[in-house]
């Protein structure tokens, strides 16, 4: 059984897998990695702060999601633009110098730079984003 209470079977002639999900507790790796999020306003500078980020370190992962209508208010004006959404995988640790990065790539005065918590998620992965963020 998973943590969900879901059976978790093997495919005929292969071994079961093995999850550890931190569902229960939190793991020190869950505790420090974050969910960053920023949007872009084109596909172009999405493509250039992704691969900046991971080839910098800075994040061991990042998904870019077209098509994002964002409604906001700036400079007493309701606008709204077409975006390109950041999802961002990265720790507590690189987080300032992530957000410095992207002040210094963003075409935008004040971007969006925010981040969650993560509380849950498969070990490996969570040690993933550790291992990938690790400066050199």
């Amino acid at each position: 059984m998973n943590g969900y209470g879901h059976t978790i079977r093997a495919a005929p002639g292969l071994p079961a897998p093995r999850l550890s999900l931190n569902l229960v507790g939190r793991s020190r790796s869950a505790m420090n990695a974050l969910l960053a999020l920023c949007t872009c306003p084109t596909p172009e500078l999405a493509e250039r702060i992704a691969r900046m980020l991971v080839e910098e370190r800075l994040a061991a992962c990042v998904n870019r999601v077209p098509g994002v209508r964002s409604t906001y208010r700036w400079q007493d004006k309701v606008c709204t633009d077409s975006e390109v959404l950041l999802l961002i995988k990265t720790t507590r640790d690189r987080f300032a110098a992530l957000t410095a990065r992207i002040l210094e790539l963003h075409a935008h005065e004040v971007p969006e730079v925010i981040a969650v918590e993560v509380t849950a998620g498969l070990d490996r992965y969570l040690h993933w984003i550790e291992e990938e963020t690790r400066p050199e």
